[in-house]
């Protein structure tokens, strides 16, 4: 096992040794089911990775729930259970997606008797007609396209118990806030919080998400092949969902196919890549799993923080 200052680095060949389910908890077509249009992942991965980070997990989880009650007992309080909340960051196209999905399956296998639930921070973008009047529509995604105040205050009522906390619900088809419609969580015991910028650090609050994350992971790979991936899937989309009409790309996928992918070529550089670099990545050695991926979205290491 390698070592770094604060992470064990452990190749996939010794991390499949931690696996001491064999059976994948889920079958092939559930897992086609859960992937996004162009990750590459299967039950072998299942057995091989994702079965030992929820192992992982159990042992994170167990201790939280012996520390609440431990807490609660000093204080001389009733014992009220606060949900788990696991973050999972990284970059447009890298598999977060699917990651935080496949995650939600196996633990709603492996936790019977607790909630699972799952957001994405896309609902807390501000809505289009707020970023255009701000002039930062081409910062989508960025920092400050954020509702950072909404977004905390939704997992503080989270993390408090509140019976039913409310969100925005977002579109990746009109690429947009949903007006009018709301997704209602009813505590969780376990709740994943999936996007962009859940580890990053705020530029004016003095709480950070992270603060209510008991466990954090990013799904990392090189900046070439990220791309590489997310002009696979934008050219995936131009065949299937961007032909709907009233989809944001439906001229994209209704026009010259080269004009298309120069389009989307720009906005891989000028905002996603530039995005990554100053926003993203920095943020990737607060997670206490960085997911590392090669070619294929093969996950070939892990990286494990010591404390």
């Amino acid at each position: 096992m390698k070592e770094s200052a604060t992470f064990h680095i452990i190749e996939r060949e010794e991390w499949k040794k931690l696996n001491i389910d064999s059976i994948a908890p889920l079958s092939s077509n559930e897992l086609e089911e859960l992937k996004g249009l162009n990750d590459q992942i299967s039950i072998k991965d299942v057995e091989e990775v994702y079965i030992p980070i929820v192992h992982v997990l159990d042992v994170y989880l167990k201790n939280y729930e012996q520390l609440q009650a431990k807490k609660n007992n000093f204080l001389k309080r009733e014992t009220r259970q606060k949900p788990y909340i696991i973050g999972i960051a990284g970059s447009v196209a890298v598999g977060k997606s699917t990651t935080a999905r496949l995650l939600q399956m196996m633990l709603s296998r492996v936790y019977k008797d607790k909630s699972v639930e799952m957001i994405t921070t896309d609902g807390f973008l501000y809505p289009n007609k707020i970023l255009s009047e701000k002039g930062i529509m081409n910062r989508k995604g960025f920092p400050e396209s954020y509702d950072m105040q909404q977004l905390i205050s939704f997992l503080r009522e989270v993390k408090n118990g509140k019976s039913s906390v409310v969100s925005p619900v977002y579109s990746h088809e009109s690429y947009d806030i949903v007006e009018g419609e709301e997704h209602v969580l009813e505590q969780p015991d376990i709740l994943i919080v999936e996007g962009i910028n859940v580890l990053q650090l705020p530029a004016n609050q003095q709480i950070y998400i992270s603060d209510f994350f008991d466990f954090s992971i990013f799904v990392d790979a090189e900046a070439e092949l990220i791309e590489k991936w997310y002009l696979e899937r934008f050219g995936l989309l131009l065949g299937t969902a961007f032909k709907k009409p009233g989809n944001y790309y439906y001229s994209y996928a209704q026009g010259n196919r080269e004009e298309a992918f120069e389009m989307a070529r720009g906005v891989w550089k000028t905002v996603n890549l530039k995005n990554l670099k100053e926003y993203i990545s920095p943020t990737k050695n607060r997670a206490e799993l960085i997911i590392h991926k090669t070619d294929h979205h093969y996950i070939d290491q892990l990286l494990l923080k010591k404390y």
